[in-house]
């Protein structure tokens, strides 16, 4: 991320220090019919109590309940943040390695994207695609996690600084992937049939 090293170069990176940054994911939905579809997206987004943009940082991504159930899961950064996006991959234990991202920021010649404003509620940093095995039945909770370095950058366009964070709020969401209850009612349904048969 280039502005990374601007910012160092020039003096203006820091560290944080009481300030608060929270992560939240938000699952495209909360339960899924596994008969139908067996991957999903969990969205990440950060909101902060300072600066006025996100600059980059990345984060990653642990789960339990399904760790030999989860298959695959790819990150890709919002629009903003491409610029230095790294996707480290699935580790193969039902977490994700690492997503990164960032812009170039060089005021005043380059500003930073409008998405990345904090001033507008959380920032989208990226998208995670989950897939697990077809036959796998039951609830698996994510949350994020640190990844190699700072999980954001903050920049501050009042005085063009940049502070690097790493202790962060991280967030969680719970999914959950199970037969519709009609599918439900139909397995049901046949063990019934299948019962009466036997008698």
């Amino acid at each position: 991320m280039k502005h990374v090293v601007l910012g160092a170069v020039a003096g203006l990176a820091s560290v944080a220090g009481a300030q608060t940054v929270t992560l939240s994911i938000v699952p495209s939905s909360v339960t899924f019919d596994i008969t139908i579809t067996s991957s999903f997206t969990l969205s990440v987004y950060a909101s902060a109590d300072f600066g006025s943009h996100i600059a980059g940082g990345e984060f990653a991504i642990s789960a339990v309940g399904a760790t030999n159930n989860i298959t695959g899961m790819t990150g890709e950064a919002a629009v903003w943040g491409a610029l230095g996006e790294n996707d480290r991959g699935y580790d193969g234990n039902g977490g994700h390695n690492g997503l990164v991202f960032g812009q170039l920021i060089f005021p005043p010649f380059i500003p930073p994207a409008a998405e990345s404003a904090l001033a507008g509620g959380p920032v989208l940093l990226g998208v995670m695609t989950v897939t697990v095995e077809p036959d796998f039945c039951g609830f698996v909770d994510f949350s994020t996690i640190n990844g190699l370095g700072f999980v954001l950058e903050i920049y501050d366009e009042s005085d063009e600084s940049f502070t690097q964070v790493t202790d962060v709020i991280h967030g969680s969401a719970s999914v959950g992937l199970l037969p519709a209850p009609s599918s439900v009612a139909l397995l049901g349904l046949g063990g019934l049939i299948a019962g009466r048969r036997r008698r």
